[in-house]
């Protein structure tokens, strides 16, 4: 990266003095971060926080992964459609973060959790009916049955709803046995 004209001469003395010192401190800081970035134990592999593992928390808690990706979950059912909520509405869920558009929603999802939690944890819902944990998409979803589905690509979430049925029924098998497994493994052992 090239600093324009206007910042060269303003930034060059800053930087010359710390030379090779420079580097350390920002291993350092990236190893800091690493450590810090790592989800908590509790989280498991139950919640996809795959792309979410900012540690985002809630205001005025302690950092947790994000999970949905920060999209409210009570809104798929009061909206109709997807909403970015803020970590002024946040609440933890086994271990995840998941934020809200409002203090409504979020005091919604405190009282009955199971009914607006993403199923499988938010992990794409046709990858759980064939015993693998993929990314759910917060934009690919289907509330069936009185429960929020995800999908990890426009193409599977078109094989899942041509049966959702029997789809969910294989997923809520697969489900008990996938759970606490991380994605890896089950890759590994396919």
């Amino acid at each position: 990266m090239s600093l324009s004209t206007p910042l060269r001469p303003l930034v060059r003395p800053l930087v010359r003095p710390l030379g090779a010192r420079l580097h350390l401190m920002a291993l350092a800081a990236l190893a800091a971060a690493a450590l810090m970035l790592t989800p908590p134990a509790q989280a498991g592999y139950e919640v996809n926080v795959g792309q979410g593992l900012t540690m985002a928390g809630v205001a005025g808690g302690k950092p947790a992964p994000l999970a949905l990706r920060g999209y409210d979950p009570v809104a798929y059912f009061t909206d109709g459609k997807p909403r970015l909520g803020t970590s002024a509405h946040g609440h933890v869920h086994r271990g995840a973060a998941y934020w809200f558009v409002s203090e409504a929603n979020k005091k919604t999802f405190a009282a009955d959790p199971a009914k607006y939690a993403p199923q499988y944890g938010g992990f794409c819902a046709y990858g759980v009916a064939n015993g693998m944990k993929f990314d759910g998409d917060p934009h690919l979803w289907k509330v069936a049955g009185g429960k929020l589905y995800l999908n990890v690509a426009p193409e599977i979430q078109s094989k899942w709803l041509q049966e959702v049925p029997g789809n969910v029924a294989k997923a809520d098998t697969n489900w008990g046995d996938i759970r606490t497994r991380s994605p890896q493994d089950l890759w590994d052992n396919k």
